[in-house]
């Protein structure tokens, strides 16, 4: 099993991009979250997976998810680990459709924690920390902002996890907060 240093290092050899790392960090933070509030054992798992996930996109973007199986395969990791990365591009990118719980979870909160990353940027304390759902929501409907952002696939994975826009969006939220710091989301005061 790759170690979380292990998959760090991996990451940051193919990817530069600040933005980039701040979003893998969010997304294994989300995916820590979610770990505990289901009591999943493997923490560990689905945070490296979180971490990972867009291993292949700042050097392959027109490529995503395919080189990412090339990339992991090679490195030796195991099928599971692989497949509940290369899920997460189901529809979009990837043929591969998202079965498992830690699965589904990545593939709604993927699109959902860049959403969210745009509202707290526009907001004036800059932060996650005192950010509420209805912020969220507000932005949400207007399909203008943070157009890039995929909201059928959000609505789509939280019917899979069998909860609902609200709860997925306060879920996620929770789990950016714990990594405000990290991801420059923690406020104007925090510089």
């Amino acid at each position: 099993m790759p170690s979380r240093e292990e998959a760090y290092e991996l990451f940051t050899k193919y990817n530069k991009s600040e933005s980039l790392l701040k979003h893998g960090l969010a997304v294994e933070a989300v995916m820590l979250y979610f770990a505990e509030i289901f009591g999943e054992e493997d923490k560990e798992k689905w945070g490296i997976i979180g971490l990972i996930h867009d291993l292949d996109y700042e050097m392959y973007p027109e490529e995503h998810c395919k080189k990412t199986r090339e990339i992991l395969t090679e490195e030796n990791w195991p099928e599971d680990y692989i497949h509940g990365i290369v899920s997460h591009g189901w529809k979009i990118c990837s043929d591969e459709e998202p079965k498992e719980r830690m699965e589904k979870v990545l593939y709604t909160i993927d699109e959902l924690t860049g959403l969210i990353t745009a509202v707290a940027l526009v907001r004036p304390s800059k932060s996650v920390l005192d950010m509420k759902v209805k912020s969220v929501k507000k932005k949400w409907k207007d399909k203008s902002f943070a157009a890039g952002v995929n909201r059928q696939v959000i609505e789509e994975g939280a019917e899979m996890l069998g909860m609902s826009l609200d709860e997925i969006i306060e879920e996620t939220i929770k789990g950016m907060q714990n990594v405000a710091e990290e991801i420059g989301l923690g406020g104007m005061g925090t510089f």
